[in-house]
């Protein structure tokens, strides 16, 4: 199972992050939770197809979370697509879609099941198929809003082949029969036991999926034991109380819900804007649980990295953080190689053995523009220091810059 962050920006996009959705992609089928703007294009740039798409699960309906998934059925229906796909969310979501391909005119080529769920929903499996099931229950936001648990089944046992051998196990139908937890009966009416040959159950990956909500103990119940747990971590803790009023979790909130449901990986996701570095809220976080990290666009997360890595390539480069803030475009910075390294000058040759009336030209050039660049220096510094005395009640100069949302009261 392979987890892969499309979009970690709450609210609104910003130059580096796109709106809120993540696929897990697992033997080859891909469930995607939220379809935020632009979720299609992050899938064709994180390698993944979007024909593989065969289950979408949205949260709720703040615009963030669902403004890209016509265009992703849209696309699916160009590219004739005939499997059947299945939608999750609140009631509405069957209306909204039918009621956007009805004004475009457009009948889809295959077939949507639609699993609408009730604002009086308590929890409970939404989603149970032969190898896995998905869970929902209600979180605390100010409009309704699921969290979502992907549960792998139990997998069976390993089969110990040479005592199976030794027993008289030959044919292909009795290891699976073995496998499945039957008994097989031999030709001579022997009877081996499923529990004699195959081992214990092996427990299946699992994966919470926890976004605009308070704290809550529905968050720490899909959370249980989880393998990866992402969870919202808007805001930073000394703005808990904005997270509170509007129905967010904080980095602390996150650390909390990880630790009382034991879970083994904490991935925070769902930043507001005004966090240009991230890592505050992971430094945060990670005081009060470990191991936690920061989501990543396009980087995947592995449950079982000794065989995943490599499955999922992405297709554009992974860059977190943009150096070129300046906006500069393509020009070196002064004193710098393209390597990053200084440039080192050779220093000029000293004439000091020569003495000032030797007849030489340029080195009594030299000593009149050091005379007149000193009378200069001179000149300004006594210009500077007057200004100075003048405006002896100037403004301190800022530590550190505003920044464009330092005036707005928004994500």
């Amino acid at each position: 199972m392979i987890i892969v962050p499309l979009g970690v920006a709450s609210a609104t996009p910003t130059a580096t992050r796109h709106l809120p959705s993540v696929a897990l992609w697992r033997e080859g089928t891909i469930c995607l939770f939220d379809c935020g703007e632009n979720t299609q294009m992050r899938m064709l740039q994180a390698g993944l197809k979007r024909s593989k798409v065969d289950f979408i699960f949205i949260t709720h309906f703040d615009v963030d979370h669902y403004s890209g998934l016509i265009g992703l059925l849209s696309t699916l229906q160009l590219q004739r697509r005939d499997k059947t796909l299945t939608i999750v969310g609140p009631k509405g979501i069957k209306k909204y879609v039918e009621w956007n391909f009805k004004f475009a005119e457009v009948d889809l080529t295959y077939d949507v099941n639609y699993a609408e769920i009730e604002e009086d929903f308590e929890g409970g499996k939404v989603i149970d198929e032969e190898e896995f099931y998905v869970e929902a229950r209600p979180l605390k936001h100010n409009k309704f809003c699921l969290g979502y648990r992907f549960q792998e089944k139990d997998k069976p046992g390993k089969v110990n082949a040479e005592k199976a051998e030794a027993m008289g196990i030959t044919d292909d139908w009795q290891y699976k029969d073995l496998k499945a937890g039957k008994d097989v009966e031999l030709d001579d009416g022997t009877v081996v036991e499923s529990s004699d040959i195959v081992g214990h159950p092996r427990p299946g990956d699992s994966f919470a999926y926890i976004t605009d909500t308070s704290y809550h103990p529905n968050s720490v119940k899909l959370a249980m034991n989880t393998n990866i747990l992402l969870h919202e971590a808007t805001f930073s803790e000394n703005l808990a109380d904005k997270a509170e009023e509007t129905g967010h979790s904080t980095s602390i909130d996150a650390a909390r819900v990880a630790n009382e449901a034991q879970t083994k990986l904490l991935v925070i996701t769902h930043f507001s804007a005004r966090y240009t570095n991230p890592f505050v809220l992971l430094r945060e976080a990670r005081k009060d649980f470990f191991p936690a990290w920061l989501a990543t666009e396009l980087r995947p997360i592995f449950t079982d990295p000794a065989h995943e890595k490599g499955i999922i390539q992405p297709k554009v480069y992974i860059k977190e953080i943009d150096g070129n803030s300046s906006g500069s475009g393509d020009r070196k910075p002064r004193g710098k190689s393209s390597g990053g390294k200084k440039k080192r000058f050779r220093k000029r040759k000293n004439f000091k053995g020569k003495s000032s009336g030797s007849g030489n030209y340029s080195s009594r050039r030299k000593s009149d523009s050091d005379k007149s660049k000193s009378s200069r220096s001179s000149d300004n510094y006594r210009r500077k220091k007057d200004s100075r005395d003048d405006n002896s009640e100037r403004k301190p100069r800022p530590i550190t810059p505003r920044t464009p949302f330092d005036d707005f009261d928004r994500f």
